[in-house]
């Protein structure tokens, strides 16, 4: 089974890039599941519905979020509210029985008689809230979902820091396929097949702008670095030249992950 992961498609620009990349790299690697993170797919907040109808319709089987989840609720609703939604938020907000958060925390995708299982947590160090503890989550959703012969499990870990990455690793060994984390703005070198089989890789990276600064034009972000006043405006990048990076995956009828393939691809629009 060969998964295609490819992370934080950034704005109009990036989302054009995924639709002239996305066919070719399904003819190349036959991907059984494509997985897409769209946190930022309508600028850097949170995806309008319009823009996650627009993903959806490139044959993407998941959608994952981050912290920005509820930044733009309103525009996304609907859909989020839907039965069959392909997106689904962070797994372990806080949750209060007077407060329920609604909406999906993970996710199982059926084809041919296969399942593969999706979960989405984060880490709270360094983010805008406050959530519970990401590894014990984990852990209750594998217990919930135990009696779904799952045939694939697949954790994306949204974090900053850098300690929680390993633990969890050997934490969940065995549990799980793969473990991939995001939010660090840059494609690590250090994926690893663990003892039990279970596959890692400690950042995927993004899909931005090729010359900025994270997804912003380097000079409009000038004077904050050399001032450290806020207040200067942060333009965003307008260059059509992007950088668009994937995981491939493929893993074992047993859950053991066989091989994980980086891929980065520069291009213009």
């Amino acid at each position: 089974m060969k998964i295609l992961i490819f992370w934080d498609v950034y704005w109009r620009i990036w989302r054009a890039a995924l639709k002239k990349e996305l066919p070719l790299l399904r003819k190349k690697y036959n991907p059984d599941f494509v997985i897409v993170n769209i946190e930022n797919a309508s600028s850097w907040r949170w995806p309008i519905e319009k823009h996650v109808v627009e993903i959806e319709k490139l044959w993407v089987d998941v959608m994952t979020t981050w912290d920005h989840i509820f930044d733009n609720m309103i525009k996304v609703k609907d859909y989020l509210d839907k039965i069959d939604s392909k997106l689904i938020r962070c797994a372990n907000f806080i949750e209060y029985w007077e407060y329920n958060i609604a909406w999906k925390w993970y996710k199982i995708v059926e084809k041919n008689w296969k399942k593969l299982l999706v979960i989405h947590v984060m880490w709270e160090v360094f983010m805008n809230y406050k959530v519970s503890n990401p590894f014990l989550r984990v852990k209750e959703i594998l217990k919930e979902t135990e009696l779904e012969n799952l045939n694939w499990i697949i954790i994306d870990f949204h974090k900053e820091t850098t300690a929680e990455w390993y633990w969890l690793w050997f934490f969940l060994d065995w549990s799980i396929s793969f473990v991939f984390w995001t939010h660090t703005h840059i494609q690590t070198n250090d994926e690893l097949i663990l003892p039990k089989w279970t596959w890692i890789l400690s950042d995927v990276w993004m899909s931005w702008p090729l010359y900025s600064v994270i997804w912003a034009d380097y000079t409009s972000v000038e004077k904050r670095f050399l001032t450290w006043i806020g207040k200067w405006k942060i333009e965003q990048c307008l260059d059509k030249h992007y950088v668009v990076n994937w995981v491939c995956v493929e893993i074992w009828e047993d859950m053991k992950c066989e091989s994980i393939e980086k891929i980065r691809i520069r291009g213009v629009l």
